[in-house]
C-alpha cells in the first residue's frame, strides 16, 4: 500500500524527516547540479529535493494512488496527478527525471521504468532513489522508506538494464539509524560519517543515475548450416544390381 501524500509531507516536516532530506540532498547533488537545465520532472514525492536543487522550472508528478499537494507554496501550481505508467508527456520530451517513493510502491516496477524511458530524451537522465533492502530504514514503518518493496543494487541494476536504461553512477544515503529522539538525532552526523566508511552496504537508500539507451543488444543464436555436404569422392552414378542390371531396370554390358 502506498504512503499517502499527507503522511509524506508530515514526515519531512519532522526533525527526522529534515535530517533524511539533508542526507538525500548531499547524495543527489553529486549527480545533479544546482538549478538543473532543461525539462525536469519529479515523480513521486520529490518536492523537498526540488526545493533544495532550486529547480523552479520543474514539474512535480504525484501518483494518483498517493495523492497530490500544492507545489510550490505561494506560487502557481506545478503539480500534476498522474498514473506513473502513463505519463501525460510526449515521447523524448524530458531531460531529467528524479524518482523518490515510487518503485517501492508500484505493482510492476519495470512498467514504470519503461515509461520513464519513453519520455526521456536521447541522453536524458534518470535518478532513482529507492529503499535499500539491507538497510535499517526498510525495517521501520515510522518512515516512508519502511513501506513497500525495498531493493538491492543488483535488483535495481537488472531492472534498469531490462528497461534499456544504462546505470552511470551509484551513491547511497541515510547511513544513520532512523532515530525518533531529537537527542539521538544530534549524533547522526558522527554516526553517518563513520557508517559511510565502515558499512556503506547498509545505507538506508540506494541512489542510481542512469541514462536512456536507444539501442538494445539482441543475443545471436548459433546459426545452423542449411547446406548438405557431400564427400567429393563419393559415387554419383547408377549403382549396379544383380544379373548385371542398373537401377533403372536395363541390362548393362560389362
Amino acid at each position: 500500500m502506498s504512503v499517502d501524500v499527507v503522511d509524506l509531507r508530515a514526515f519531512y516536516a519532522t526533525p527526522l524527516g529534515k535530517a533524511a532530506e539533508a542526507s538525500l540532498m548531499r547524495a543527489v547533488s553529486s549527480c545533479v547540479e544546482a538549478e538543473p537545465k532543461g525539462v525536469v520532472i519529479g515523480l513521486g514525492y520529490v518536492v523537498p529535493l526540488l526545493d533544495l536543487l532550486g529547480a523552479s522550472g520543474a514539474i512535480a508528478f504525484m501518483p494518483a494512488r498517493q495523492g497530490a499537494l500544492q507545489w510550490p507554496d505561494g506560487a502557481s501550481s506545478k503539480t500534476a496527478l498522474v498514473d506513473e505508467d502513463e505519463l501525460p508527456l510526449a515521447n523524448a520530451s524530458v531531460d531529467l527525471i528524479i524518482m523518490l517513493h515510487v518503485l517501492e510502491n508500484v505493482a510492476v516496477p519495470l512498467e514504470t521504468l519503461n515509461e520513464a524511458w519513453r519520455v526521456l530524451a536521447p541522453e536524458g537522465r534518470l535518478i532513482v532513489i529507492a529503499a535499500n533492502r539491507r538497510g535499517l530504514w526498510a525495517r521501520f514503518e515510522h518512515t516512508p522508506f519502511g513501506n513497500g518493496r525495498p531493493f538491492s543494487p543488483h535488483q535495481l541494476n537488472n531492472l534498469l538494464r531490462e528497461a534499456k536504461l544504462t546505470p552511470l553512477a551509484w551513491a547511497d544515503a541515510l547511513h544513520f539509524p532512523p532515530f525518533r529522539s531529537p537527542k539521538l538525532l544530534k549524533l547522526r552526523g558522527i554516526i553517518e560519517t563513520l557508517a559511510k566508511r565502515i558499512w556503506p552496504v547498509f545505507s538506508g537508500v540506494i541512489i542510481v543515475e542512469a541514462t536512456k539507451r536507444l539501442y538494445q543488444g539482441i543475443p545471436v543464436m548459433a546459426r545452423k548450416s542449411k547446406r548438405v555436404l557431400v564427400p567429393a569422392l563419393s559415387s554419383h552414378g547408377a549403382s549396379r544390381t544383380r544379373h548385371g542390371e542398373n537401377r533403372d531396370g536395363h541390362e548393362g554390358k560389362f
